[in-house]
């Protein structure tokens, strides 16, 4: 078992990477910038320089690896292709190359409410919409997948317990990086994880859950 982090100097896609080496799960983080990497990136943490935009930068960095975690999105900005090329193309890049390879799951983070059009963040360049287009083309990938949608992320973690919900039923709240990066990679272990779409906050007044419990109420 070894990873693949897409994204893995993003803020989420970090924790990813040290909640995966917690489990005992090597990991190779792929990054664009180098330096950023090295200050960012835990010591014994393979290294790969690529973008999710040009496949072949990392093509051959997946033979070895049997699990694909894509933490990657497109930052704010004027370039209106942007949630377009990150979120939707660059995702679908490493769709494509997952299947090449025979990936044994590829995890998505994705977004909560990304099947609302008019949600007010699809002013930025219809970001919620590139991000469903993508968790569509896994979908019909016939890749073994997990989806995690979490709601606003918050830098510092908390006590509230996690709470869990289907597709499209959870359209408010918020959750600690930590919480998403740790429902990420429970849900490897987690048979009823297995090619659902999970939405996820943190509520202060919610029932704490054993992991099993709450990935097994998913429809």
């Amino acid at each position: 078992m070894k990873a693949f982090v897409a994204g893995a100097t993003g803020q989420t896609g970090r924790v990813i990477v040290d909640e995966l080496i917690k489990r005992g799960i090597p990991v190779l983080a792929l990054v664009r910038d180098p330096e950023k990497a090295y200050s960012l990136i835990p010591p014994g943490v393979e290294i790969m320089i690529g973008d999710v935009l040009d496949p072949s930068s990392f093509e051959r960095a997946l033979d070895n690896s049997t699990l694909i975690f894509c933490a990657t999105g497109a930052k704010p900005s004027l370039d209106p292709t942007g949630p377009y090329q990150v979120d939707y193309l660059g995702t679908k890049n490493l769709i494509d190359l997952a299947k090449q390879k025979q990936i044994e799951h590829f995890v998505l983070v994705s977004s909560l409410c990304v099947s609302k059009f008019f949600h007010p963040l699809n002013l930025f360049w219809l970001v919620l919409y590139w991000k469903q287009q993508a968790e569509n083309y896994l979908k019909e990938s016939g890749l073994t997948y997990t989806i995690i949608r979490p709601g606003g992320l918050k830098n510092e973690d908390n006590s509230d317990p996690i709470v869990m919900s289907s597709a499209d039923t959870l359209f408010e709240g918020s959750i600690p990086r930590l919480k998403v990066a740790q429902v990420c990679v429970e849900s490897l272990f987690q048979p009823s994880a297995i090619n659902k779409t999970i939405e996820i906050v943190t509520q202060s007044d919610a029932q704490a859950l054993s992991w099993e419990r709450m990935f097994s109420s998913i429809a």
